[in-house]
């Protein structure tokens, strides 16, 4: 089946975001994009082609979702998401699968990556604030991540894990 155009899938789609660790070049977002289409094209579960879009943004987050009322995703359809992606790692020079970092702006208005120690050690120091946007590649459906994937602290769970670590006015 022919990909869909991704804004016009509906919001009970189910969705994974994966995240580069560092920004892809154009040609590397190229590489990626291609293979990844190419996949999405041809993906089955159980035999029954899956109503799929997917989405690229600011040269790291790749979301992929599938509309569920048509056919459903299976563990193995899944698992070949996963496979596909961890084979284009390689070539794109980058993680996209399996990194468990933490993605904000800076105050300079970049993407950053870190770990969640790194996170609340930033968030100690005041370069991470309850207004720094941070991008949530934990959500599971379409409505969420329109909703949520690229938000603030204050309105995350990432603000739970610098709550009381923030600097305290003198």
């Amino acid at each position: 089946m022919p990909l869909v155009p991704f804004e016009g899938l509906p919001d009970t789609s189910r969705t994974w975001v994966f995240a580069a660790d560092h920004s892809l070049s154009r040609s590397q977002s190229s590489q990626l994009l291609n293979a990844v289409d190419e996949f999405l094209s041809q993906w089955k579960a159980h035999g029954s082609p899956l109503t799929v879009g997917r989405n690229w943004r600011d040269d790291r987050f790749l979301t992929v979702a599938v509309d569920q009322s048509t056919a459903g995703a299976s563990g193995c359809s899944i698992d070949g998401l996963f496979r596909i992606l961890k084979s284009i790692e390689g070539r794109v020079g980058a993680s996209l699968v399996a990194s468990g970092m933490i993605f904000y702006r800076d105050n300079a208005g970049a993407i950053q990556s870190v770990n969640r120690e790194d996170f609340v050690k930033r968030a100690a120091k005041g370069d991470i604030t309850d207004a720094t946007t941070v991008f949530d590649p934990t959500v599971a459906t379409l409505a969420e991540w329109r909703a949520q994937f690229q938000t603030d602290v204050g309105h995350s769970w990432h603000g739970a894990l610098i709550k009381d670590r923030r600097p305290q006015p003198a």
